[in-house]
């Protein structure tokens, strides 16, 4: 029969060995790239709620956008004149598959608009945030980025909403993965069982 301390000892083990896994499980969310839908099940088109679909998200180097729309629309990256102006005559990128990826590749503002101007006035245009991922949990935090992320600007609206307002971000927010954290949950109860 073990002894009392041999006992606590294997506790104490099965202890810290919980704790690792849950800390590893926290720290590795928000690392993977996200997939965006653009306007979600409408898609890139004229019925789509551009801003109501920006509202909450936050957009990471790395993630993708992903707009889906019929021959009678096209997309355009465009920079800010062109976004304020409606006009894709300077495009950065001009597509009509009607399924395209972006990957977002680097920090600031990205802009997209239909490149039919009536559309774009319609309030076919989106305007993005990019930001930095949040650094990992023991990481040195960066300095907070400015603006509002993910700021969608549709007729009458400049995108500015709430800039400056500090935000809290904690493991990623909406790409943490519940699996990770779950999966080490049970496993420190079922050891905890077990001990």
């Amino acid at each position: 029969m073990p002894s009392v301390q041999t006992m606590a000892q294997a506790r104490r083990v099965a202890l810290t060995l919980c704790v690792v896994l849950l800390v590893l499980s926290v720290a590795g969310r928000g690392a993977e790239a996200a997939s965006y839908n653009v306007g979600n099940s409408a898609g890139w088109d004229l019925s789509a709620d551009f801003p109501s679909w920006l509202n909450g998200k936050t957009f990471y180097v790395g993630d993708d956008l992903v707009f889906q729309y019929s021959r009678y629309h096209t997309l355009a990256e465009v920079d800010e004149a062109g976004f304020k102006n409606c006009s894709a005559a300077d495009a950065l990128l001009s597509r009509s598959d009607g399924n395209t990826t972006v990957q977002l590749t680097a920090p600031g503002d990205r802009y997209f608009v239909c490149g039919n101007k009536l559309h774009c006035l319609g309030g076919m245009r989106l305007q993005v945030l990019v930001t930095e991922p949040p650094a990992p949990a023991g990481a040195p935090a960066a300095a907070a980025p400015q603006g509002n992320p993910g700021a969608a600007a549709g007729p009458g609206t400049d995108g500015d909403g709430d800039a400056g307002v500090p935000r809290l971000f904690f493991g990623g927010s909406h790409r943490a993965a519940v699996g990770p954290l779950l999966l080490s949950t049970w496993l420190c109860a079922f050891i905890a069982v077990l001990v």
